[in-house]
């Protein structure tokens, strides 16, 4: 590693985050070997599995953790004997085997981990792979510090490395950094060397979970203070592995940052690879966004010395192992990247099958399928009547009774929630019909778990974003019907509130920040449930502010809502695990036509008036009910958050603006289900012991 210099200030991430930087114009390190190469380091690496342990998505013969664990595994042993090292390759070797976090994602596969006397089945894996370090990742506090102590305390002697993350505060994580099992860094005995392994977080993680009283901090600084600290100690080959939600990210601060070797970048999903490489079925090299070349294997920067920095990715849902090869010279310099050096899909099939690791299958993917499976067999709820998703005429259109059930469910939690999260009550409820996936009718009969992910498949976070102008309440209501009577994800489904509007007048206009270019004038009449009105004759009533309960893609501005950088807070629970708690403890197992009649109950109608609401609308409990005990299927505390990178989230190619996809697609995953399920996507904190409709409330 050359001499470093210090980066004399942190890296400035207002606008770092929507601005996709070109490649660094530097050289790109040689793949030909210098004269003086003295050491070979292989690499292993792997990002972002995010509980996608069965296969992936749609894919039954590519990924899993079996599969995934015994090629990993199979890589180490051949790397460490050199069996496969190239000409160009140093006789002294070492390896070193890394994932840069997000290893477990709210989901049915996660789920499993929550039951009664389970082990955290994604912990098993982990334990398997034989990880010298791990990045902490985003999803890992979906479900708040504690269940992420859990995970960690069930990966005994697996370093997790954060050198911008305070965790002091929390004790759960804080007594295990005590222990030295949370750290800035990590140093690996490999091949006679030491190889440093330093971690980094996305500073703005509050604003996409909920990591409640950690610390993220400024990434520059802190980073290259542990790397100067590791140079001061002798180290002179480090890797950064961190995890900041786009490799455009990680390509930005290599050029801020010194003493880095290679950086392993998670968070992002990119697929990077050599021509040669082969890929899983159905997966593209990834375009970079500044150049809109494809991603080769690695991505180079130039740092602020003027040295080449490869930056690496691997996918994520198991589907690929990357394994790049650094050969170095006497001083610690980076002297040529091996041609060798790739992506390496995960395969059950062809010339490059793997079979699945016994002790895996064993303890994670059967157990697991087996839950899976058991999803769609349990009900949660009875339903009295047929249940409309349809997208057009449906939830993207107009009010719809489904639709009505789970804005009921964002409600339902953000009151009961408020408390313990200490925010104000909520009174109005917002889901945009393009987050309702289901796109059919579910008939009247028994509602499963399965159906629950079919309707709300994303791990998208409950939401309070408290006193809101009365003002502003219009303009969300104006943006949500900005588009009728075309379909379009940002249609409104409404709880808490009736509104009326007119089609045939002035839409309103709003800009991607939240600006309002053109007032609308659509919204007529709007009232709330407790009798309130706050709109009348197209005029705002003048009166208190409004607290509104949507889902964190929305709140962040999502389909051009104009919530305009409001804060705020996610309150425990993903939209999935909100509508499953609604239906099996407010609604106590029974959905009934009278609350939720065929066509609506009238909360949204077109014309000048709004319909006068009926107090029995739409249930939502007290807050003195008592809070969800616990996370129910994603962020359990509450921070407030701001907009995140718009890049970092992945849209739906055919959902013109509706919700992003933040996981896998929930059907066409496991073989053993009779209704296939994609485990990334959706966010399920199942009880820890599952009850049938009419029994008491999940653990949720």
């Amino acid at each position: 590693m050359s001499r470093f210099v210090r980066a004399s200030a942190a890296l400035v991430l207002t606008g770092a985050f929507t601005v996709p930087l070109a490649p660094a114009a530097g050289a790109a390190v040689p793949t030909e070997p210098a004269d003086d190469t003295a050491f070979t380091l292989s690499l292993l690496h792997a990002n972002d599995p995010e509980s996608q342990l069965l296969a992936a998505s749609g894919q039954d013969d590519f990924g899993g953790a079996d599969r995934f664990t015994t090629l990993i595994n199979e890589l180490r042993e051949a790397e460490e004997s050199g069996a496969q090292a190239g000409a160009d390759e140093a006789e002294e070797h070492g390896v070193v085997t890394v994932n840069s976090g997000d290893m477990y994602l709210p989901g049915p596969e996660f789920s499993a981990s929550r039951e009664d006397g389970a082990p955290f089945y994604d912990a098993v894996a982990t334990r398997y792979a034989g990880y010298d370090a791990i990045a902490m990742g985003n999803h890992e506090f979906d479900f708040g510090p504690d269940v992420y102590a859990e995970f960690i305390e069930q990966v005994p002697d697996v370093p997790v490395v954060a050198a911008n993350v305070d965790v002091s505060k929390e004790p759960s994580l804080a007594e295990l950094e005590e222990a030295g099992r949370i750290a800035p860094s990590t140093v690996v005995e490999t091949g006679g060397e030491q190889v440093g392994i330093v971690g980094a977080l996305y500073p703005p993680l509050a604003s996409i979970t909920s990591p409640r009283d950690v610390v993220v901090e400024d990434l520059v600084a802190p980073v290259q203070a542990e790397v100067d600290r590791l140079d001061a100690a002798g180290v002179d080959k480090i890797i950064l592995i961190s995890h900041l939600q786009g490799i455009t990210y990680e390509e930005r601060i290599a050029q801020e940052l010194t003493g880095i070797d290679a950086i392993v970048a998670g968070g992002g999903h990119e697929v990077m690879a050599n021509p040669d490489d082969a890929l899983v079925p159905g997966d593209e090299v990834t375009v970079h966004p500044g150049t809109g070349e494809p991603l080769s294997y690695p991505l180079n920067a130039t740092n602020p010395d003027g040295e080449t920095v490869p930056i690496v990715t691997a996918g994520s849902n198991y589907k690929y192992v990357g394994l790049l090869v650094l050969n170095f010279d006497a001083d610690g310099n980076v002297t040529s990247v091996s041609d060798r050096s790739g992506a390496i899909r995960v395969s059950g099939t062809g010339d490059d099958a793997v079979a699945p690791h016994a002790e895996v299958e064993a303890q994670v993917t059967k157990p697991v399928s087996d839950y899976v499976a058991e999803l769609a067999e349990t009900v949660v709820a009875q339903s009295e009547v047929d249940l409309n998703g349809v997208r057009d005429p449906g939830v993207r259109t107009q009010e719809t009774n489904l639709g009505n059930l789970v804005a009921d469910a964002l409600l339902d939690t953000g009151v009961r929630n408020a408390e313990q999260y200490g925010v104000p009550v909520p009174q109005i409820g917002i889901q945009n019909g393009g987050g309702i996936r289901n796109s059919s009718v579910i008939p009247a009969g028994p509602l499963t778990s399965l159906d629950t992910y079919s309707i709300a498949p994303f791990a998208n976070q409950v939401s309070v974003v408290p006193d809101l102008p009365r003002s502003q309440i219009k303009e969300l209501l104006e943006q949500g019907v900005s588009a009728a009577p075309a379909a379009s994800g940002g249609f409104m489904q409404v709880a808490g509130v009736n509104f009326a509007y007119d089609p045939e007048r002035t839409a309103q206009v709003a800009e991607s920040d939240g600006t309002i270019t053109t007032p609308g004038e659509r919204v007529r009449s709007v009232i709330l449930h407790d009798g309130t009105v706050i709109v009348e004759d197209g005029e705002v009533v003048d009166g208190d502010p409004i607290t509104v309960v949507t889902n964190d893609f929305s709140a962040r501005g999502g389909d051009l809502y104009p919530f305009r950088d409001a804060d705020y807070t996610v309150v425990g629970s993903t939209y999935q695990g909100a509508l499953e708690r609604l239906v099996t403890d407010t609604l106590d197992g029974r959905i009934t036509e009278a609350a939720y009649p065929e066509g609506g109950s009238g909360r949204i109608v077109v014309g000048e008036e709004a319909t006068v609401p009926d107090p029995g609308t739409g249930p939502t409990p007290s807050p003195t009910d008592g809070p969800t005990d616990g996370p129910t299927d994603g962020p359990t505390d509450g921070p407030t958050g701001k907009p995140t990178d718009p890049a970092s989230q992945s849209p739906d190619p055919d959902d013109d603006g509706s919700l992003p996809r933040t996981g896998t697609a929930v059907m066409g995953l496991v073989a053993a289900a009779v209704v296939a399920v994609g485990a990334g996507g959706a966010a399920l904190y199942l009880s820890r012991k599952r009850r049938t409709a009419g029994d008491s409330a999940p653990d949720a």
